[in-house]
């Protein structure tokens, strides 16, 4: 393929020389390339499978429905053949009062099956989050102003260290922004927060995190992206944080913010030098959410259907949404807050299938765009003289095979010589 325009940060151009097992160019051989992933998270959350592949909650009596989602969805096996179509990148539900609604007794090992599931197949992993103070467990609002932050501290490590190797990237806390004043219900957390101050308690979460895996990749997530979200990001830098990445939320349920909405906020947010996860990325297909509803989470309505007509809207913006994400050299991964209308946050149609498990427009433009327009078809080529290809397309892992047999490698952005040897 050849480079799309505004795209060239993405391409991989690389010249490959393959050799045969005694370590000799295969010269005129015949070689099959594919692609076989993206360099790019395209992500999507994976609360619907979580108890078709972890199992029902192991403890009886626990708020773990409420977080997990509850319900295996409609033919769960095909929808996760649908997830696995276009995703590479899977965000799973570690809210801690879901996680363990009775202290002591943590859902370890159905998420820790979830978690497998999903590395087997080559989706990288990421949890969310480690601390937050809305769905903090309320049996933790017994423990006096000291013991909670041991707590909180054992909560972090113990997590971390029981996924590491297989959940590797963490929101380490989540909307730290609203932390301090949040009043919608008491919880510990922001009692900690207002104790120990705002960016102390930023700063507890990743220092434990990086102890317990020095490997892990850690995020600061968030949905206020105003300049309060920067001021604080300054804060943590200033204080000696090392933060991995910015999460940055863009739900859309009052409509799409559009390119140059969006184009500026990832601007903002790219002075850091920090790479830019957009976080959680919803379009509806249905009736938009009244403009004047501050904080989501209070409109309630008994039917939120999707509509033909809001269908062919979503399909449009998603392709421009992406496009215009993709475009910027600063984002390293777009994650979509679910992948079903069936059990959909605030039950609202934002799912690219419908409740039922049919695929909508937006799900065929969005597997249009990723498998198809920036995804390398597969391609047989023969070598030159000097046992060489020349391969160019989005950046990722690509599998060389010739009549000796098959390697994998992961192509850069950029030009790059790599030797590759096929067969042992």
């Amino acid at each position: 393929m050849t480079a799309i325009a505004g795209l060239d940060h993405r391409i991989a151009a690389a010249r490959v020389v393959v050799l045969d097992p005694a370590g000799r160019p295969l010269d005129s051989a015949s070689v099959a390339v594919e692609q076989v992933r993206h360099a790019f998270g395209f992500g999507n959350i994976g609360f619907d499978f979580v108890e078709w592949i972890g199992g029902p909650p192991e403890t009886v009596g626990g708020s773990a429905s409420e977080v997990f989602g509850g319900l295996i969805p409609p033919d769960p096996e095909s929808l996760a053949e649908s997830w696995l179509q276009l995703f590479n990148m899977v965000t799973l539900p570690f809210y801690w009062r879901g996680f363990e609604p009775v202290r002591g007794r943590p859902e370890t090992a159905r998420m820790r099956r979830t978690a497998e599931w999903f590395a087997s197949r080559g989706v990288t992993v990421k949890g969310h989050p480690l601390l937050w103070h809305t769905l903090a467990p309320e049996w933790l609002l017994d423990e006096d102003e000291h013991s909670v932050e041991t707590v909180i501290r054992e909560r972090i490590r113990r997590e971390v260290t029981e996924f590491a190797g297989v959940v590797d990237v963490w929101d380490a806390i989540n909307e730290a922004v609203i932390l301090p004043v949040f009043t919608a219900e008491d919880n510990a957390v922001t009692r900690l927060a207002r104790r120990k101050g705002q960016i102390a308690t930023v700063k507890m979460a990743f220092d434990e995190a990086r102890a317990a895996n020095p490997a892990v990749r850690l995020v600061l997530n968030d949905f206020d992206l105003s300049a309060s979200y920067e001021r604080l990001i300054e804060e943590c830098l200033d204080a000696g944080i090392r933060i991995d990445a910015l999460g940055v939320q863009t739900h859309m349920h009052q409509g799409y913010r559009g390119e140059e909405q969006i184009g500026e906020i990832l601007e903002r947010f790219s002075r850091f030098g920090l790479p830019l996860q957009l976080t959680e990325t919803t379009l509806l297909s249905g009736a938009l959410m009244p403009s004047h509803i501050v904080d989501l989470n209070d409109y309630q309505v008994d039917s939120w259907p999707s509509t033909a007509e809001g269908e062919a809207r979503q399909a449009d913006e998603i392709v421009r949404h992406y496009r215009n994400v993709v475009a910027h050299p600063a984002v390293e991964s777009l994650t979509y807050w679910g992948i079903t209308d069936h059990g959909a946050w605030l039950g609202a149609p934002s799912g690219l299938v419908r409740a039922d498990g049919s695929p909508k427009p937006a799900y065929e433009a969005l597997r249009a765009l990723i498998r198809e327009e920036w995804w390398y078809a597969p391609t047989h080529m023969t070598t030159d003289a000097d046992g060489a290809i020349a391969i160019s397309g989005f950046a990722g892992r690509y599998r060389i095979t010739t009549s000796q047999g098959s390697v994998e490698i992961d192509l850069h952005p950029g030009h790059s010589d790599t030797v590759v040897e096929t067969g042992r």
